[in-house]
């Protein structure tokens, strides 16, 4: 206060401004940042010329000779390489699609290039290839088109000398060889030019500044603008290219560059970046995803797994903390077979941890379609492989891109010694967002596995910023958990990740640990590691929502009905092998010189499973696929017919079909049935009744008391009839069908069952996979040419009308009514003889009832699926087109309908109108598909009170009809043998399959440790959705059973049963599948 000096703060702020200082424009200085490292006009100034050191090209430096296979073969290494190979250059085109050549490369790396830090041959021929050693070692895949393109050279290569190695390029590109849009049929005549043959020398700071670049910069693109991370981002980017061109691009500002980027995402050079204590968000994983068939056939994928997995290996060496998951034992086994040198090198990263088996399954399959025991067979097969060459099982469900997921799976699972389940293609929705990420998925008889969604939507990341920040951002179930799985890599195609995408997740860790804002990743933990974290939460409390139920797909609906034959095939095989099994077991006990065929079983099963992989059992696959298919189920049934002669050769029951001897049949389902079923050879039909086993049968002349009959009442209209229904059909059309019994219509008024319709088939992009919600806009009927009668009856009356389709296609669709059988549900059956030849139509029949309930069933693998018959929400309305088995059923109060089928699966039913979908003329990826000869069959089953065991055994007796032939009296051992195990009580219990035990010492084939004597298995399953009890029943008197046991799908020692006089008696809980050893 007093008169002294006042004090002034000392500042380093100038005190006069130097000048005028623009604020930035935000987005000019982001729409730069493409200039610095892009192969646009600037790449000649930018990053991109300063890439490398040195080129060497040219046939002084890297020698090239071809070797061109014939006839699109795919010969061996070693039988390659003992040919002549003839000079070629870069600039010549190679082909035509699906062809391989050889390539033998002499590389002798010039002395301008020795001492440089890093070398690489850069090899692009716009398609896939595999690197091989002189001496036969497969090395590194290569992709083509400007990816995967590099080989990093041996140290050993930099003497100067000559070196010699092989390329075996495939003639094809990452997704086939459709034209234009990949999933257009392939084009036969494609060519590909070799573009590049280089050694290179790589400038690595400048590689490593390009990533950094690239990470920072997606921040500055990606982060909100009003963040101040997003800012800073900018401003290094900005600064490193400010350093760049003020340095003239040398290498003093490229190291320059790199420490400015630092200051954002710190010092991401090492593995050393996820060691770091901060708690992670993100999990990354490796993966490829190789379709095991799609837009190219099995033997480009047996190729394309040694290109995808010797990729991976190499990785693994070079990034320490990386880790690969890899699925299908389908594909272990390929390369265990094909490649030795590779799968030894393959397994010993899965000993060491760092290559890790997942999945449990033979392939990635579909899970409508299959029948239950295939779901189970995928996971038998599956596990038993990887058990018996790696010694441990998988204990996670690895299933990222199918069709939607069959409501059982998480029973069988958990049967199958796995908890755990990923997946993500539900993300694919195309009406519905699904709600949840993680959560507790429930099966139909209340089992649970653990379901974890990648959060970021994809089974093949890229891992690039984005990715890992959606990786949260769109995780759905942050209030139980705050992690999300990311599965990173090239995929569908195979490839799995590259040196990128793992340094492009090291940046994006630096810059979390560093900066903040993006979700925190980590490399190095399993999948396992993860589940692991999650089943403790809920071990510690933590409630993960539930889902009950099928996880429907709301897209690819038109896959339960694309290829026809190839759906034919499959059920006709699985209902082959259940015959096989169960007469090779009874075999077994009867002739002890008979050896189950457990070889042939195990090759069947495993072509089958194949076949179920999702691409090719629901037909979104190219043509090429459909042939080798066609082939393996041909072989499928070849071997299976001399199997199923075998075992009734030991069961001392032949099969010769010689004419003269008595007439007989065996019964191979679990229940006795009587049908009226026509004698071979003959206009004749006999009445086959008994079983399980032995059936008797009996000429039907005079034995029934109510002939079915036949009238033509005016022209164009007919009476069917018999003792349970009157049916009237008119112009091809059921108008009319009374059950006589209950007199009851069931059929609206005016309305026609039986209805042939075509729709226009039109989807918005997916043709062989997707049939879409408008369709139905377009219904027309087919009109019919003319009605006649087939048969007269007694026994059984046909009335047959044609009808045309179009100017090239007809269908013959034949109504066929039985006698009534005695204690036997009667129905009217339909067979149809099809010639289609279609160009994007779907062909449907349609069958209006007179039932009313919300809600319909529908039978899938071991139980039931209820759904809407309406539209109230966005969620009903999305099921208007879905998957059944062998029967769909509508039913009310005290009566229902029934649809049978044979080897169909779309379905529709929506108020009283049940459609069943029959045929579908996509053009693409097929052009083909579907087209020809068809031959089809369905049954309206009306039943008197509610859906019951009825329509189950009923729809399982039109799939297994009875084959007659003429042969000797079977002897009375065999036929009690056939008898010995029955499954009493409850009539929804279903014995569905009987097998020998897999490692039964008479049968191993020595995989897995051998158990003392043997057993048979039995699966049994609940139909009906109650509580079911019944009772093993074993005939002691042929069939010798010490002990009974509840085991798992794996057969592994279990709970043993209380079993006495013959019985053990076992209660199962709704739709629960149960197994059973008999101890013998």
């Amino acid at each position: 206060m007093g008169g002294g000096k006042p004090h002034v703060p000392g500042t380093s702020l100038p005190k006069l401004a130097a000048g005028p200082v623009g604020q930035q424009i935000h987005s000019i200085y982001k729409g730069r940042l493409g200039q610095f490292a892009d192969n646009g006009q600037y790449s000649s100034q930018n990053l991109q010329a300063a890439m490398y050191e040195g080129r060497a090209t040219g046939q002084e430096h890297v020698k090239l000779q071809v070797y061109s296979p014939s006839n699109l073969s795919r010969p061996t290494f070693e039988e390659a390489v003992s040919h002549k190979f003839e000079d070629t250059r870069v600039g010549v085109s190679f082909g035509p699609s699906w062809s391989t050549h050889w390539i033998k490369i002499t590389l002798k790396v010039p002395q301008n290039l020795q001492k440089k830090q890093h070398l690489e041959l850069h090899w692009d021929a716009g398609n896939e290839g595999l690197i091989w050693t002189e001496d036969g070692e497969p090395l590194q895949g290569l992709t083509g088109g400007g990816e995967r393109i590099e080989w990093v050279l041996p140290d050993s290569f930099r003497d100067g000398k000559p070196h010699t190695f092989y390329i075996e390029m495939a003639c094809n590109v990452m997704f086939g060889n459709g034209v234009g849009d990949i999933i257009q049929p392939p084009n036969p005549d494609r060519y590909f030019q070799l573009k590049m043959a280089d050694i290179v020398a790589v400038n690595l700071e400048a590689r490593a500044l390009f990533v950094d670049f690239w990470i920072i910069g997606d921040a500055a693109r990606e982060f909100p603008e009003n963040t101040w991370e997003e800012h800073q981002a900018l401003q290094i980017c900005n600064e490193i290219m400010d350093t760049f061109i003020n340095g003239h691009g040398t290498q003093d500002s490229i190291i320059r560059g790199r420490e400015i980027a630092r200051k954002y995402i710190g010092n991401v050079d090492s593995s050393k970046v996820y060691e770091s204590d901060m708690e992670p968000h993100v999990y990354a994983i490796g993966n490829c995803h190789i379709d095991t068939a799609w837009l190219w056939p099995w033997a480009e994928t047996k190729r394309k797994i040694a290109r995808s997995w010797s990729n991976q290996c190499d990785l693994i060496d070079r990034y320490p903390e990386y880790r690969f998951v890899g699925s299908q034992a389908q594909q272990y086994k390929w390369l265990e077979t094909l490649y030795p040198k590779l799968y030894d090198r393959v397994k010993s990263k899965i000993k060491e941890g760092t290559f890790q088996t997942i999945g449990g399954s033979w392939v990635e399959h579909d899970t409508n379609l299959p029948s239950g025991e295939s779901l189970v067979r995928q996971f038998l097969y599956g596990q038993r492989y990887f058990e018996s060459r790696f010694g441990e099982r998988c204990k996670t469900f690895w299933l990222p891109d199918t069709f939607g997921y069959s409501s059982q799976l998480p029973q069988l699972c958990r049967l199958a010694g796995m908890s755990r389940f990923f997946t993500q293609k539900i993300s694919w929705n195309n009406i519905n967002v699904f709600p949840h990420t993680t959560f507790s998925w429930v099966s139909l008889d209340g089992s649970q596995v653990l379901c974890h969604m990648a959060p970021a939507e994809t089974y093949t990341a890229e891992a690039h910023f984005g990715d890992v920040h959606r990786s949260i951002s769109q995780h759905k179930s942050m209030d139980q958990d705050n992690t999300g799985l990311l599965a990173f890599g090239k995929g569908d195609g195979g490839g799995g990740p590259t040196f990128e995408m793992l340094e492009k997740l090291r940046r994006c860790r630096g810059l979390s640990d560093k900066t903040g804002r993006l979700p925190r990743v980590k490399l190095g933990d399993s999948v396992d590691d993860y589940f692991a974290r999650l089943e403790k939460k809920a071990e510690q409390g933590t409630e993960f929502v539930t889902w009950y139920g099928e996880l429907y797909l709301e897209l690819h609906r038109g896959t339960y009905t694309s290829q026809a034959n190839n759906k034919w095939n499959n059920r006709h095989s699985e209902i082959r092998l259940h015959d096989i099994e169960y007469l090779a077991t009874i075999a077994t006990l009867k002739d002890s010189s008979y050896k189950y065929p457990k070889k042939e079983i195990d090759d069947m099963w495993e072509d089958v499973l194949l076949c179920q992989f999702h691409d090719t059992l629901p037909g979104s696959c190219i043509e090429m696929v459909i042939r080798d298919c066609d082939e393996l189920y041909a072989k499928v049934f070849k071997a299976g017919e001399k199997l199923i002669e075998g075992a009734l050769s030991a069961l001392e029951i032949d099969a010769t079909d010689s004419i003269g001897n008595e007439l007989k049949a065996v019964n191979t389902l679990p229940w006795h049935r009587a049908e009226i079923t026509k004698v071979p050879d003959s206009e004749e039909y006999a009445l086959v009744s008994g079983g399980p086993g032995v059936a008797r049968v009996q000429k039907v002349s005079g034995l029934s008391k109510t002939p079915a009959s036949i009238a033509e009442l005016e022209e164009g209209v007919f009476q069917l009839s018999n003792e349970h229904f009157r049916v009237m059909v008119e112009n091809g059309a059921i108008t009319s069908l009374v059950d006589i019994v209950e007199d009851r219509e069931l059929i609206p008024k005016g309305e026609k069952a039986n209805q042939l319709v075509i729709f226009d088939d039109k989807p918005l992009y997916w043709q062989a996979w997707d049939v879409e919600v408008y369709h139905t806009r377009s219904r027309e009927e087919l009109p019919p040419a003319k009605s006649y009668i087939v048969e007269r009856g007694p026994h059984v009356v046909s009335l047959c009308t044609e009808n045309r389709i179009g100017e090239k296609s007809w269908i013959k669709t034949t109504i066929s009514l039985a006698a009534s059988v005695e204690g036997q549900p009667s129905y009217i059956a339909v067979s149809s003889e099809v010639d289609w030849h279609e160009t994007m139509k779907i062909l449907k029949v349609e069958f209006p009832v007179d039932i009313m309930n919300t809600e319909a069933s529908y039978e899938t693998q071991y139980g039931i699926v209820r759904r809407p018959t309406h539209y109230n929400t966005s969620w009903d309305m999305a099921k208007f087109e879905v998957c059944c088995h062998k029967w769909a059923d509508l039913s009310e109060a005290g009566y229902g309908v029934s649809i049978l089928n044979d080897s169909k699966y779309g379905f529709a039913i929506a108020g009283n109108l049940m459609r069943l979908s029959l045929l579908r003329a996509p053009k693409a990826p097929d052009a083909h598909a579907d087209m020809g000869h068809h031959h089809i069959r369905w049954a309206i089953l009306p039943h008197a009170g509610p859906l019951d065991h009825r329509t189950v055994r009923t729809a399982r007796n039109f799939n297994h009809p009875y084959k007659l032939y003429h042969g000797p009296s079977t002897p009375a051992a065999s036929a009690s043998l056939l008898n010995s195990i029955q499954l009493t009580g409850s009539p929804a219990l279903i014995l569905d399959a009987i097998k020998r035990g897999e490692d039964d010492e008479d049968v191993s084939r020595g995989e897995l440790p051998t158990r003392k004597g043997r057993s048979i298995i039995l699966r049994v399953y609940e139909s009906l959705g109650g509580k079911a009890r019944g009772c093993i029943c074993v005939d002691g008197e042929v069939l010798d059973v010490k002990r009974i046991e509840k085991v798992n799908l794996l057969e592994d020692d279990g709970e043993e049963l209380v079993f006495r006089g013959g019985e053990c008696r076992v209660e199962l809980r709704a739709f629960e599948v149960a197994t059973f050893r008999l101890q013998l």
